[in-house]
């Protein structure tokens, strides 16, 4: 008669022992931040909330180098000017019987592909060496023909430009046509080469687009780009394009709604917009209370004086079931590489062992009415 009792009481004492023990699909919170009052722990554990969030987003970023570098637009002027390594074609016109530059009954000369040097001038016979580089070809064209005047009473001049390797750019990779294309005007801007080289490849996912200039190296993301007027800069010659893939992701593992690899599909994604892009937290699992983001810094962002972290490895602790750190959440970013760890509800655990003990409790009454 009192066989059930005795059994459910011998069950509840087990439970108490062996609950944590149960398998999980998670971790629960207090196993993971356990040690961390230990003197030897390798890690700390930093809540998140209104009062330290502007603080924590002045730490060393991890990952990534915290944003993309991007430069402001420069038009410039409205016609492109000429650079050394450009082909200059001219056309003298003198109509005097005596010329010194066309033959009989020759009204005009044709001095074609002529470089312009590394010291940017070009060679134009009876007037010797004219500076041509960083003039409008409307520009050398009136140079040319003032200095012509000494030798020839009236000259008339055409002058057309070919662009050099100074004066064109490269689409690198990551277009339908890539290639090399001369710069048409000084208005060239990047959406305009994009347009040219046929538009990006609709094989690359979360494009990045970099521009690599004077060894220097700028990035966007292509939607950003495509999004902001301002973003579309001017190029200049000798400017490289390559559009890859921005490589950028952290880990979802846990009581989340996904566990996977998640790519950034923005330049900054926030705490909760993480667990937005897993769909959340299970339902059933998920511990609102302990949600943790792990990270990793190096010893050189190490800060004694509490200005940055403290130790190698930190966990944030965000409290989804509080307005306070909820709101905080919104204002601290996921860096590349993190891992965000959704903990399962202690709970669980107890549910499945009065699920158990349900079980035996039944059998157990089964056995009382045989």
């Amino acid at each position: 008669m009192h066989y059930p009792i005795r059994l459910l009481a011998s069950l509840f004492i087990l439970a108490t022992v062996t609950a944590c023990a149960l398998p999980r699909g998670a971790a629960i919170e207090g196993e993971v931040i356990r040690s961390q009052n230990n003197e030897d722990a390798a890690f700390s554990v930093v809540p998140i909330t209104r009062d330290n969030v502007a603080q924590l987003a002045t730490w060393p970023a991890t990952g990534w180098e915290g944003h993309y570098h991007w430069f402001t637009r420069n038009p410039g002027p409205k016609s492109n000017v000429i650079r050394p390594g450009d082909s200059i074609d001219l056309v003298i016109w003198d109509n005097q019987e005596n010329s010194l530059l066309t033959g009989v009954q020759q009204q005009n000369v044709v001095l074609d592909g002529i470089v312009v040097s590394p010291s940017g001038s070009i060679f134009v016979p009876y007037i010797d060496e004219v500076r041509v580089s960083g003039a409008t070809p409307d520009a050398a064209r009136r140079s040319i023909e003032e200095q012509l005047r000494a030798v020839i009473p009236d000259p008339q001049v055409q002058l057309a430009v070919t662009s050099g390797p100074d004066n064109s750019v490269d689409a690198v990779g990551g277009f339908n046509a890539p290639g090399t294309y001369p710069l048409p005007n000084r208005n060239f801007s990047i959406l305009s080469l994009i347009s040219n080289a046929g538009g990006i490849s609709s094989s690359l996912q979360n494009p990045l687009v970099r521009v690599i200039r004077s060894g220097e190296s700028y990035g966007i993301r292509a939607g950003d780009l495509f999004k902001r007027p301002s973003a579309n800069v001017i190029l200049r010659g000798g400017d490289q394009i390559i559009v890859e893939e921005d490589e950028r992701y952290f880990v979802a593992l846990g009581a989340t709604g996904t566990e996977t690899i998640v790519p950034f599909t923005q330049e900054r994604i926030n705490a909760v917009e993480a667990l937005a892009l897993v769909n959340g937290l299970n339902d059933t699992r998920g511990n609102p209370k302990g949600v943790l983001i792990l990270r990793d810094y190096t010893r050189q962002d190490l800060r004694a004086d509490g200005s940055g972290p403290v130790k190698t490895q930190v966990v944030f602790a965000i409290d989804l079931t509080s307005a306070d750190s909820l709101f905080a959440a919104r204002k601290f970013n996921i860096n590349p590489g993190d891992l965000v760890l959704a903990t399962e509800s202690p709970i669980n655990s107890v549910r499945t062992i009065f699920g158990l003990i349900g079980s035996v409790v039944g059998v157990g009454n089964s056995l009382d009415g045989s």
